[in-house]
């Protein structure tokens, strides 16, 4: 990436942290019985995930901007903390509002969080793109799974704040994977592509019943995340965006 993109990006998160993206008062707000009994759980897991303080990710950009001179990248990753904070709210507002209990920890989470505490910024990132990228078909799955208006709208406003980190994400990543020597490219897409698919699994296992009530069976949950992945992480893809740049 370039001194532009960051700058770019840099504008981006600024404008939306005084702009941010809100569920609309008004919309209807009724979330049937059964409804609630469905998504209540996994819900509150993605609740949990969204919330974090956000330190460790905080000090990796801090060292990899010190590192290579990008002083915007500090300023980025405070307003991508606040951004995923805000989300956390919206969800915690509305769980509230229809009485599901809040979690305090999730064996998954703490599995992600004990492994960012471990990784530099790049590992960081790649963990974290992970979980947007499956963050996104989920909450899509979430909103065609429900009929309440408000939980449909709140779900289209997470996966358009997801979809803009990821383009972030994705575009970091792969600058720096370009900048290594081709058999290390190769080793880390095959690392990560596994990690990927075996994190994606894990969420099909732990939410599966909402994600069936969405359209989804296992392979094609396990399809649509590789295919959001390969949309924005396989090179073949970044070939032929520079062309049609061009």
């Amino acid at each position: 990436m370039s001194p532009v993109d960051f700058e770019i990006w840099l504008n981006h998160f600024e404008h939306h942290a005084q702009h941010p993206r809100c569920v609309p008062h008004g919309l209807s707000d009724l979330l049937r019985p059964d409804e609630r009994r469905l998504i209540a759980s996994s819900i509150a897991t993605f609740q949990l995930g969204e919330q974090s303080e956000g330190r460790t990710l905080l000090r990796a950009a801090q060292r990899f901007a010190h590192g290579h001179r990008i002083p915007e990248l500090v300023r980025i990753a405070e307003l991508f903390i606040n951004e995923e904070q805000r989300h956390a709210a919206l969800l915690r507002a509305f769980m509230e509002d229809h009485h599901i209990a809040l979690k305090r920890t999730d064996w998954t989470d703490r599995v992600f969080r004990r492994v960012r505490r471990l990784a530099g910024l790049e590992p960081y990132i790649y963990i974290l793109v992970s979980a947007e990228l499956i963050g996104i078909v989920y909450y899509r799955a979430l909103e065609a799974a429900t009929d309440c208006q408000r939980l449909m709208v709140l779900s289209r406003v997470l996966v358009s704040d997801e979809l803009a980190h990821v383009g972030f994400e994705s575009q970091l990543l792969l600058g720096l994977r370009a900048g290594r020597a081709a058999p290390v490219q190769a080793l880390m897409r095959l690392a990560h592509r596994a990690f990927f698919a075996g994190t994606a699994s894990v969420v099909w296992l732990t939410h599966r019943s909402v994600l069936r009530q969405g359209g989804y069976g296992a392979r094609s949950f396990l399809r649509a995340c590789l295919s959001q992945y390969a949309f924005y992480l396989e090179p073949v893809n970044v070939a032929l965006a520079s062309r049609s740049v061009r």
